[in-house]
């Protein structure tokens, strides 16, 4: 595999295509590591930003307390820019973009909804660049309106929570239309010649989260890793809603013996609301709970019957474990080809 100089490897057309996303990032690479909870943490974001790429910390469920610690192990193993990746619906959403603005954080990426104008300001005010995602043109400009310095496009093949629309799909719709800002386009991207498709089509960048999974730098049970490189992308499917009633957000991940679990609770739940055991808002309580710390068991505890195997379509092109940067070559080796 040729090696990518961290000064500059990619050819000048690659360059020229992907010069707005790397001048927003302020790396050599606009690859954006997607937020993984438990995955994305300061050991494998560092490798990323160092490889000439830009890693981004999933602040998931975390406290303002424990997101500084992540900030500041970051720091020691980088000089290079790195995110944090903001969940919208945290309790304590205002405390942790303050954490980000005392840290010194230079981009915040908020995620799991629409921002209000109001939390928009506090990133902004902050002096920090935003990143948040679109899930239509319409929605595209009116995050753009209310000061998003980047939009991020994710499309169903994504792992993890996702929205109903194929990642081709999004870029067609999105890419045209918005001029404004940069846009990365996200979902089942897992070589370099499809990341070239996308800057082609006008993406600035691009975001990939599934193929780092198995890198060296990540802190991933070695089971959680086995099943990822075992896995193929008919085997990474939505989670099943079984009620209309009972609406869930579709989660993205390998089959496993949890996949049915999640089909049996539901019907238990369910069930037990008809018969009057239960209020409705208990029963959907219930649901939505089913995979707390699921996924924390998988990849930190290796249950990779009983946890959460969240992955996107691209799991299929993850064949080894190997260093970040040789991935991260890979990648750009492929755009260039």
């Amino acid at each position: 595999m040729r090696k990518i100089s961290v000064m500059g490897g990619s050819d000048n057309k690659l360059k020229q295509l992907w010069q707005r996303g790397t001048q927003l990032l302020g790396c050599e690479f606009a690859i954006l590591g997607g937020a993984m909870s438990w995955v994305s943490e300061h050991n494998l974001v560092a490798a990323i930003s160092n490889a000439g790429a830009f890693g981004v910390i999933a602040s998931g469920s975390m406290s303002p307390e424990l997101l500084e610690k992540e900030i500041v192990a970051t720091r020691a193993l980088t000089s290079k820019p790195f995110g944090v990746n903001i969940i919208i619906m945290h309790p304590q959403l205002s405390e942790l973009i303050e954490v980000c603005r005392k840290n010194k954080v230079t981009h915040v990426v908020l995620a799991g909804g629409i921002p209000s104008a109001t939390i928009a300001g506090e990133v902004k005010d902050g002096g920090m660049k935003l990143l948040c995602f679109a899930p239509s043109a319409i929605i595209a400009k009116k995050l753009i309106k209310i000061g998003s310095d980047a939009l991020i496009i994710e499309g169903m093949e994504a792992g993890g929570h996702i929205g109903p629309v194929a990642t081709s799909v999004l870029a067609q719709e999105i890419l045209p239309v918005v001029k404004e800002v940069p846009v990365f386009v996200a979902g089942g991207i897992g070589r370099g010649e499809a990341i070239r498709n996308y800057l082609e089509m006008g993406a600035a960048g691009v975001q990939l989260g599934t193929r780092f999974v198995c890198a060296e730098e990540s802190i991933a049970h070695p089971q959680f890793k086995q099943i990822f490189i075992k896995s193929q992308a008919r085997d990474a499917i939505a989670s099943v809603q079984l009620d209309s009633e009972f609406p869930v957000i579709p989660v993205r991940a390998i089959k496993n013996k949890a996949t049915k679990q999640f089909i049996d609770f539901q019907e238990e739940v369910i069930l037990k609301y008809r018969s009057g055991k239960i209020e409705k808002k208990d029963a959907q309580l219930q649901i939505e709970h089913f995979w707390a710390g699921a996924l924390r068991r998988a990849v930190i505890e290796g249950d990779i019957e009983n946890g959460s195997l969240m992955a996107g379509q691209s799991v299929g092109m993850v064949t080894k474990i190997e260093p970040v940067k040789d991935i991260i070559a890979e990648l750009i080796t492929q755009a260039e080809g």
